[in-house]
């Protein structure tokens, strides 16, 4: 009898921090979201709030 594992949305939370830059989708999403180039969110990073921040949201 193996214990369940209580989930928490610790995860979920850390992962919505970051912009996967390896992932197209993501990147293209923010640079639709924010008016600019995907190549323009690559540059800034993969922190959501710097990226928001520094290309405008």
């Amino acid at each position: 009898m193996a214990a369940t594992k209580k989930k928490t949305a610790r995860g979920r939370k850390q992962d919505r921090a970051r912009v996967a830059t390896g992932q197209d989708y993501e990147v293209r999403y923010e640079a639709k979201k924010t008016g600019r180039s995907a190549s323009a969110v690559k540059k800034v990073g993969n922190s959501r709030k710097r990226v928001e921040k520094r290309l405008g949201r």
